[in-house]
């Protein structure tokens, strides 16, 4: 018979909360905070944490108390979010093209937020300096690098040809590089996360002094995924990294090996509604709740299921479809009806974006119902 972990009954407090739902143990954003921030220090460089996991001007204070120079978004909605919560420095790691996205951003670089957006065409770059020099404003850019997962991004040799046409527009200040790419090497996915941050790194470095050799002068060169951060960081060169799930962890980064299952701070909880047969037991959270985006069996992590069901690492949450989750389980385990489940999600980032709130769990045990402020920022 499985070990079953289920919410004790001296867990008064979740047992009060109405479920689905996300709970956060503030003890352990706290030490994944320091964890990273302590071994970017080590290394050199510049921490600047992505917010889309958290997508909390609370949690990203946090980062910054910790030694995070400044913090990362998608959305120019998620930088005014930021940006009202006290949050003075933050990259816009996206391509801003829209007239009415680029004028939210110099209204927010007037305000006195720097602010850094991304950009990888030439048509890009004539917009923001369009709408710059129309709102009297100097947008700080950085040029996006296209190094690997054939996404957003410039090809690397045609970076400097580009750069060199960026810094001819007026209203533009370039000052930097980035990438993202994930834990690939070769162009495939891996396991390997050393000698994907390495090469990760080497291309960006090596970008960065083609441009530097043609008269452009590049400040900041920044990478880095939670997987990949800390060997990218030992690239001579590199001066910023931007991971974002470490703060909570999730059961993705745990496979990864990049932190242990008790270090995700991170659980979705769930209610059993239903045990229809003795080898499956039916949860009140399905597709709505949990994300889909990292879906079981793919290379490099072969996840089996969904999420990791803490204290059963037997069950498997296989299906889901809207409003139910499926978990097959042992047929002599002891889940009744009734029964609260913890589960770790593949993904907590994109989790995190599917709940309006969430409950933070303190030292004492309190919980502390907490609005998910960038929630929903899509645009």
């Amino acid at each position: 018979m499985s070990e079953i972990l289920n919410v004790r009954k001296d867990e008064e407090a979740l047992l009060k909360l109405e479920t689905p739902c996300v709970v956060i143990d503030s003890d352990a954003v706290d030490n994944n905070i320091a964890a990273m921030a302590e071994a970017i220090a080590k290394r050199g460089v510049k921490l600047r944490p992505h917010a889309k996991t958290h997508k909390l001007p609370e949690m990203a204070s946090r980062q910054l108390a910790a030694g995070a120079i400044g913090i990362t978004v998608a959305k120019i909605s998620e930088a005014e979010i930021m940006a009202s919560g006290g949050i003075c420095d933050i990259f816009v790691a996206y391509p801003l093209v829209a007239k009415s996205k680029l004028e939210r951003a110099a209204r927010l670089s007037l305000s006195g937020v720097r602010i850094i957006i991304g950009v990888d065409s030439l048509e890009g770059a004539k917009r923001i300096s369009e709408t710059a020099v129309r709102e009297g404003a100097v947008l700080e850019v950085r040029l996006e690098l296209e190094t690997g997962l054939r996404r957003t991004g410039a090809a690397i040799d045609k970076a400097v040809e580009l750069a060199k046409q960026i810094n001819d527009l007026d209203g533009i200040k370039l000052s930097g590089i980035f990438t993202y790419r994930g834990a690939m090497v070769g162009g495939a996915s891996t396991l390997d996360l050393e000698a994907a941050g390495h090469e990760e790194g080497r291309l960006m470095v090596e970008a960065a002094a083609a441009l530097r050799s043609a008269g452009i002068a590049i400040e900041d060169v920044s990478v880095g995924s939670s997987p990949t951060a800390l060997f990218a960081a030992e690239v001579d060169g590199i001066t910023e990294v931007r991971p974002g799930t470490y703060i909570y962890q999730d059961r993705m980064q745990a496979v990864f090996g990049t932190c242990a299952l008790e270090d995700c701070a991170g659980v979705v909880l769930a209610t059993i509604v239903s045990r229809p047969y003795e080898d499956l037991i039916i949860i009140d959270g399905g597709s709505k709740t949990f994300a889909t985006d990292v879906q079981p069996g793919n290379s490099p992590l072969f996840l089996k299921g969904f999420g990791h069901i803490i204290g059963d690492s037997e069950a498997i949450l296989e299906r889901m479809n809207e409003e139910h989750g499926m978990i097959r389980v042992q047929p002599d385990s002891a889940y009744q009806v009734g029964d609260l489940v913890q589960i770790i999600p593949n993904h907590i980032c994109s989790t995190v974006n599917l709940h309006s709130f969430v409950y933070i769990k303190d030292s004492t045990g309190q919980l502390h119902k907490t609005t998910v402020a960038a929630r929903g920022m899509l645009e």
